[in-house]
């Protein structure tokens, strides 16, 4: 309730209320202090007295109760379940409002954000990254608006996979509203969450707001098409500022929905014509949690590259990633697209999967332009 009451106190914006729980360091606190006391931490006079007044106690009762009718709850930015990479940003959330799957707070999460009137290229590009990348392990986040964004959300539901929807009103709005099935999928089988209180509009400016949380509770940014000035380069440019990776997929210069990916490519963002263009630009320790993910989902249990208990026992990636092996040199770099070709009876991701425990292992490196080369050992 106090968290609540912060949050709807009159007057009392994000970065106030951040500076607040600096200094008094929970919401009981600042509720007890004093008018003074409060005007001293930075308050204007007429905001300090709402507080002071406990005002925003009425309507955070009132917020309650809708968050218990949708199944929503609250999470405060002290608390454990608060993503971690969100605190980092120079203005993080308060508190989050959040519909489904909470444990996606804690998973990799990569954004996949573009133009809301996408060319068929664009909306085919963000369908199939969307879902290769989901497949891959990374929970994929956006904006549920129009185009790349909802493009992205279906074809991660559609894998299977895990996705999280970063609204600009309340959890318990829809917008735009022929997305109403999609929200309501999100929160079966992923996750909304917004920094808008339940039954907030969405009104234009929270948007770009909103898009701050996008990009700062992921590891990076894909953008697939938008135009220079656009939402999705907004988001970009927030992620570069937040010390995100920032991706983008090339497109056709006399587009204008190209314009902004194409744009960012010269300034720096990582070109991606595949999902691996993703992964492979992703921290070590992420890239092993993907790897963990995909020994999973193709139901591999012994990991051991250089252990074989006979056919049966034997770990089939332990085996698979031996057969690569062979087919590396010392001397010489070998292309990921020339190894997918060697190896016989094993799908690109699972020679992916392969070359990534090779690499943790220490047995292989990876050089510019996806080329693997053996490692000499000791």
């Amino acid at each position: 309730m106090h968290w609540l009451a912060l949050r709807m106190t009159p007057g009392l914006g994000t970065r106030k209320a951040g500076r607040l729980i600096d200094i008094f360091r929970s919401p009981q606190a600042i509720f007890r202090a004093s008018r003074s006391e409060l005007q001293s931490a930075g308050l204007a006079p007429a905001v300090a007295q709402s507080v002071a007044s406990g005002c925003g106690f009425e309507d955070a009762a009132d917020q309650r109760q809708k968050m218990a009718a949708f199944g929503a709850e609250l999470i405060p930015i002290r608390t454990p379940l608060y993503p971690a990479n969100l605190k980092e940003i120079f203005d993080p959330p308060p508190v989050l409002f959040a519909r489904g799957r909470v444990d996606l707070l804690h998973s990799p999460r990569l954004a996949i954000v573009g133009t809301r009137r996408p060319t068929a290229y664009g909306t085919q590009v963000a369908t199939r990254l969307a879902r290769d990348l989901a497949i891959a392990g990374l929970t994929i986040s956006s904006g549920m608006a129009r185009g790349i964004d909802t493009a992205a959300h279906k074809a991660v539901l559609e894998a299977g996979g895990n996705t999280v929807a970063v609204f600009g009103c309340g959890v318990d709005q829809v917008y735009p509203a022929e997305n109403r099935k999609l929200a309501s999928q999100i929160a079966e089988k992923g996750l909304l969450i917004s920094e808008f209180p339940m039954g907030a509009t969405a009104f234009p400016q929270n948007f770009p707001i909103r898009n701050r949380i996008i990009s700062g509770f992921s590891l990076g940014v894909l953008v697939v098409e938008g135009g220079e000035y656009s939402g999705s380069a907004i988001t970009a440019k927030l992620a570069a500022e937040q010390d995100r990776e920032v991706f983008a997929v090339p497109g056709n210069i006399t587009s204008k929905m190209s314009w902004g990916p194409n744009l960012l490519i010269k300034q720096g963002a990582k070109l991606v014509q595949e999902w691996n263009d993703v992964v492979t630009e992703l921290k070590p320790e992420i890239r092993r949690q993907l790897s963990e993910v995909e020994r999973k989902r193709l139901n591999i249990n012994d990991l051991g590259l250089g252990e074989t208990n006979g056919p049966e026992g034997a770990s089939k990636l332990g085996s698979l990633a031996q057969n690569i092996l062979r087919l590396l040199d010392h001397d010489g770099a070998k292309g990921l697209d020339i190894l997918i070709d060697q190896v016989e009876g094993a799908s690109p991701s699972e020679v992916i999967a392969g070359l990534f425990d090779l690499e943790l292992n220490g047995l292989v490196r990876q050089l510019p332009g996806k080329s693997y080369i053996k490692v000499w050992s000791d």
